[in-house]
């Protein structure tokens, strides 16, 4: 399967790419019970002039909520008309900026623009809340979450336990990338029988096949095209174990400049911003 090549305008765009054809949106709604858009399909550098990681998770019935949160993503947020208001939760997969920069800016902006009045549930690793803290403080100091009109709630989603955030029973797989960025953590998102899977950063760990097995869709880190990294994968070695990754549809995400370069010599889809991956 090649790498998509078909241009998809971001801003509100009434067509969505799925297994190589083109749906009319209405034809693809009646269908789904997960949309999947990739708001930000870049690494920590911007490379290729893509946002940095921020998926938006929309269900059926309405609910929304973001996985990852990256420095970029007010940027691309607004750039896609998405009504912040409508997103009820954000879940982490860990602790870097080009993962979780952006939620200082989204608490903000909720705050002072879009002025919101519903609850917010932030998930993710052990110690989120702390996180959560040090991070806002960090971007504006002594701007402290419990200042909001509006309540959060703090939830710690852990491999010990199956998690309903906004409505997905979410699974935690422990990652391999950095453990100064707290638990790095993959997710399954399991909904109305649908499942999708996503890695965030780390390179090759037993967990991605379990993470995999079974899934309707799988959004997978690949960082460089051949050369191996002790935080990240790589093309290379991820093709070498893509017979253990049971996922009926797989696609990469989270890009460096050189697996940019060679996207065409990889065997599945490379996500780009904007793309819409149907669950």
């Amino acid at each position: 399967m090649r790498a998509y090549r078909q241009a998809i305008r971001f801003d509100r765009c009434s067509m969505v790419a799925q297994g190589g054809r083109t749906w009319h949106k209405g034809m693809a709604e009646a269908k789904q019970r997960m949309k999947v858009t990739v708001l930000g399909s870049g690494d920590a550098f911007g490379s290729g002039g893509r946002y940095s990681t921020c998926l938006h998770v929309a269900a059926s019935d309405g609910a929304v909520m973001l996985l990852d949160c990256g420095a970029t993503a007010m940027l691309a947020l607004q750039r896609a008309g998405i009504d912040r208001n409508t997103v009820s939760a954000i879940l982490l997969t860990h602790f870097h900026a080009d993962h979780v920069g952006g939620l200082p800016f989204f608490l903000l902006d909720a705050l002072f623009e879009s002025r919101r009045k519903a609850p917010l549930t932030i998930a993710g690793p052990k110690g989120v809340e702390e996180w959560i803290a040090r991070v806002t403080d960090t971007a504006f100091p002594g701007f402290g979450t419990n200042s909001f009109p509006f309540p959060i709630h703090y939830v710690e989603v852990t491999p010990e336990t199956v998690t309903e955030v906004a409505g997905h029973q979410v699974t935690a797989f422990p990652m391999d990338h950095d453990q100064r960025a707290g638990p790095c953590q993959g997710y399954r998102l399991a909904r109305d029988g649908r499942v999708f899977a996503y890695s965030g950063d780390t390179r090759w760990t037993e967990s991605l096949v379990p993470l995999a097995a079974g899934a309707d869709a799988l959004l997978i880190e690949c960082y460089t095209y051949d050369k191996p990294l002790k935080n990240h994968l790589d093309w290379m070695s991820l093709a070498a174990r893509l017979p253990d990754l049971a996922a009926r549809r797989i696609v990469l995400t989270h890009m460096g400049p050189q697996m940019l370069a060679n996207q065409d010599k990889a065997t599945l889809e490379c996500a780009f911003d904007g793309m819409v991956i149907e669950v």
